[in-house]
């Protein structure tokens, strides 16, 4: 390299410094805005639903002065303002208060269930990905065919049917009359307490400990509701896909390649699912963050011991603690997932740095 081009991508290199320091910089305060106004979101929606925490803690036949006395130990008592402050610097630090229905720190209770959450949202997702996207795909490649109009009504119907409707059915059916899956719950009572977690995933330790037989159940109580929140999520990246697909097949690229004498294998595959890929990872990861956090009724129903019947529990029994809590975790998780796939997009397609 001579001294001018030297010169030229240093020059280059100090003009793009400042760019990225910038974006980082507004990375960084777009992370931190939205994580306030989800405290705020959460903070208020705890003072305006008609539950007293007091009331909660001491039950409804405690005398007034002990109601009073818990009250100004939680601070209640203070201006509006001061127990929002109090609460952005508890929640920075981890510390959401201690449930109720458990008497644990609210942080250990949700350390304990969100790692089920977590299993179930990547089967589902792992299974609408690997089926959404051939069906899109194919959608896209034979539009307007009996082909493309089956993969549109298997979409509208995961867009149209209740979940917890479609859930109560697969029970009757899978469970109740053909007995191909396991009841609800995460794991046989046989082996409840003879099998030790412990990273909190199931399958993962499972696996890594060799204990086949517990692989299978694990794997019969999870794929009944594993498969509902994958159709449900295959519904969605489906449909993104066929219109992705659809924009790239339409671009000059794909007319040179045809030109060029390539295979439509190789132009679909290679070509336009290549750069279709950019836009879908961001759809992937919006759809994981998705069931991540929309998971409450299909563990409701499949007794999945996991975040969102977590927070079904405590919802039912006015533990305000546990329930914000649940709320702020699964939050700040969709937004995190949210942002990275956004920085995804702009490290995958350079056209977005600009």
């Amino acid at each position: 390299m001579t001294l001018p081009d030297v010169t030229t991508v240093t020059r280059r290199n100090r003009r793009r410094a400042p760019s990225i320091f910038k974006g980082t910089l507004r990375f960084l305060i777009t992370a931190a805005t939205t994580f306030l106004g989800l405290l705020a979101v959460t903070f208020f929606i705890g003072r305006v639903v008609p539950i007293d925490p007091a009331l909660a803690i001491v039950g409804d036949r405690a005398p007034a002065h002990v109601v009073e006395r818990v009250r100004e130990e939680l601070g209640l008592n203070l201006p509006l303002y001061h127990q929002f402050w109090i609460y952005i610097k508890q929640a920075l630090t981890g510390d959401f208060g201690t449930s109720v229905l458990t008497t644990n720190p609210v942080m250990t209770d949700i350390a304990r269930v969100f790692p089920a959450t977590i299993e179930l949202a990547t089967i589902g997702t792992l299974i609408g990905a690997v089926i959404g996207v051939p069906l899109g795909v194919l959608a896209a490649v034979k539009r307007g065919s009996i082909a493309d109009q089956i993969v549109r009504i298997i979409g509208l119907i995961g867009y149209s049917v209740p979940i917890f409707w479609l859930g109560l059915l697969s029970l009757v059916v899978f469970y109740a009359k053909l007995r191909w899956v396991a009841y609800p719950g995460r794991i046989d009572i046989a082996y409840e307490y003879t099998f030790t977690s412990v990273t909190g995933f199931f399958l993962v330790d499972a696996i890594w400990q060799g204990e086949w037989e517990v692989v299978w159940d694990l794997f019969r109580h999870i794929i009944l509701p594993g498969c509902l929140l994958g159709y449900f999520s295959l519904a969605y990246i489906s449909r993104m896909t066929r219109s992705f697909m659809l924009t790239e097949l339409s671009q000059e690229y794909v007319v040179a390649a045809r030109a060029k004498g390539l295979s439509e294998t190789r132009i679909i595959w290679f070509h336009a699912l290549r750069n279709a890929a950019v836009p879908l990872i961001t759809v992937i990861a919006l759809s994981y963050a998705g069931l991540l956090e929309g998971s409450v009724l299909t563990e409701t129903i499949f007794s999945w011991p996991g975040l969102g019947l977590y927070i079904t529990n405590s919802l039912q029994n006015a533990d305000m603690n546990a329930v914000l809590g649940g709320t702020l975790v699964i939050g700040m998780v969709f937004v995190a997932i949210n942002l990275f796939s956004d920085l995804l997009y702009r490290t995958l397609d350079p056209r977005t740095r600009r």
